[in-house]
């Protein structure tokens, strides 16, 4: 299944009347399903009321995305895939302004971005903490899918701690799958809870490659904390403690499917240390095969900082070898 990156409303009232209807007998438990379907419609309502002036609407020359406003000083936080290469940006709030907005820092290994817009009269969104997820809550997600402006969405938390890859060398380890739809244009937007606390940024769909679209339902979220994380830290200026693995080299797809090609190693980096060259052909981590670049950046992404595992190779000669590996902290990146 490929995956696409850019969240149809169930009307759960409905079916929790018709659930209640066996208990029509009594005037007072007749009334109950009513009283708590108003009560989950004033819930979104709220949720909605609580969340949309804290996502925003970032242009591009390469198109349109969403945002949340982070803090009180004019940071918002969104996908780097929809700043690109872009370092200035308009944006728009939910009540129309339009702002002029500048990079602050891009965290690529996270799909992550921070840019800065002038502060007055912005309204910062409540971020949850989403180690306390569970499958089942329910999710919204709030952002501007095909340009249409504040579009409310809503699903439920469907699975945890997936691991995703974008297809571009970037995995995202804990992604939140949702059945909130997600469309291009809520990337960078926000997945609240029920209380209207942020619990992530939508950031991918699934795609049915023989339907040739995105697959209904399925839909993908970067992890609140993971967002305050990175977030912090590229406001403070560089993102130091990233929690992600790194072997510093840059890497090549064969096209055959036989291990990753290492077109270039950093000096000074994990894998020069472990003795890796260019031209040598990356076959497994941690004893997992690594065919491609997304089975690499799959397995990189499921380890830590420090661990010491086992990578094998061939080298550019034919030879076919294997060294442990101390894994490294990424580095940091900055605007």
């Amino acid at each position: 299944m490929k995956k696409l990156r850019i969240p149809i409303i169930i009307l759960a009232a409905s079916a929790i009347v018709a659930v209640g209807a066996g208990f029509a007998n009594s005037e007072t438990n007749s009334a109950t399903p009513v009283s708590f379907g108003a009560a989950l419609q004033n819930a979104y309502a709220g949720v909605y009321q609580k969340v949309s002036p804290s996502v925003v609407q970032i242009e591009t020359s390469e198109g349109l995305g969403s945002g949340i406003v982070f803090d009180t000083s004019g940071d918002i936080v969104t996908n780097a895939h929809v700043v690109g290469s872009s370092k200035s940006f308009q944006v728009t709030t939910s009540a129309g302004k339009q702002l002029t907005g500048k990079l602050v820092g891009v965290f690529a290994p996270d799909d992550l971005a921070v840019i800065k817009v002038p502060a007055a009269g912005l309204h910062p969104a409540t971020f949850a903490n989403s180690d306390k997820l569970r499958i089942g809550d329910i999710a919204m997600a709030i952002g501007n899918p095909l340009g249409l402006q504040s579009s409310f969405t809503e699903g439920i938390v469907s699975a945890l701690n997936r691991s995703e890859p974008e297809g571009n060398g970037v995995v995202l380890p804990s992604a939140i799958q949702t059945s909130a739809a997600i469309n291009p244009g809520n990337s960078g937007g926000a997945l609240a809870d029920i209380s209207g606390s942020v619990i992530g940024i939508p950031t991918l769909a699934a795609a049915d490659p023989q339907l040739g679209g995105a697959a209904a339902g399925i839909g993908f979220a970067i992890p609140s904390n993971v967002v305050t994380k990175i977030a912090k830290q590229l406001v403070a200026g560089k993102v130091t403690d990233s929690g992600r693995a790194y072997l510093g080299i840059k890497i090549a797809d064969t096209g055959e499917g036989g291990g990753v090609y290492v077109t270039q190693v950093l000096a000074g980096t994990p894998a020069a240390k472990a003795g890796l060259a260019t031209g040598d052909l990356i076959t497994s981590l941690n004893g997992v095969a690594t065919p491609t670049s997304t089975e690499l950046g799959s397995v990189l992404a499921s380890l830590n900082p420090g661990q010491t595992v086992k990578i094998a190779f061939t080298t550019q000669s034919g030879v076919k070898s294997s060294t442990e590996i101390t894994l490294g902290e990424y580095p940091g990146a900055t605007g």
